[in-house]
């Protein structure tokens, strides 16, 4: 009967919990682990999300070259003369002459000379030494101007009926080349361009308007 009873006996298996737990652990290990993955990716794909727009800017932004303006700005007449019966004049003036750089970089240009006309003509010029205007910055030159209308075949109607209203209507044309550095390296060309007109007020002896 024991002999029965010992071989009917079945002992709890006392690892059936402790294998419950291990899976337990085990799915909260992989859990865990998902999350990490989850996380890294999230991170990585934030990082490259911020590098691209950090290129997009420094591309579209700091590396891209525009430009520089080329401009004369107003003025005051330091001597001018005038003929209205044989349409004549002669002026001096001091020139503010404006390279506006809005890169960030410099601008190194060469030199380079202004022509002052009048209806097409040329009646004088003005030469821009070379130099250099910072980034985001407007290098400012000062020059003196002589202007004559030695060169304007015959009598100018024109020039009679402005001299008889007081006033002397003026072209600047010019062309600047240059380069622009970028990060101490990078060197590109750039060209600009002044084409600008401005009306003199012979009485007043001073520029009424500048348009460039």
């Amino acid at each position: 009967m024991a002999e029965k009873m010992q071989q009917q006996y079945h002992p709890p298996e006392s690892n059936g919990y402790h294998r419950s737990d291990q899976e337990a652990l085990r799915t909260l290990d992989e859990e865990e682990k998902r999350k990490k993955r989850i996380k890294w990716a999230i991170y990585i794909a934030a990082f490259t999300v911020f590098q691209v727009m950090v290129l997009l800017v420094f591309g579209l932004v700091i590396m891209k070259v525009k430009g520089p303006k080329f401009r004369i700005g107003t003025f005051d007449v330091t001597k001018i003369n005038t003929d209205q019966s044989a349409p004549s004049f002669n002026m001096t003036f001091i020139a503010p002459i404006r390279i506006k750089n809005t890169n960030f970089g410099p601008y190194k240009y060469d030199a380079t000379t202004v022509d002052f006309t009048y209806g097409g003509v040329t009646v004088g010029t003005v030469a821009v030494p070379k130099s250099k205007a910072s980034f985001k910055s407007t290098k400012k030159v000062n020059l003196e101007v002589n202007l004559n209308s030695n060169g304007l075949l015959g009598a100018n109607s024109n020039l009679g009926n402005e001299l008889s209203k007081g006033v002397i209507t003026l072209g600047s044309q010019g062309t600047m080349n240059g380069k622009v550095t970028l990060m101490l390296m990078f060197k590109k060309k750039k060209s600009t361009k002044m084409n600008c007109t401005m009306t003199v007020d012979v009485n007043a002896r001073s520029v009424k308007s500048v348009q460039c």
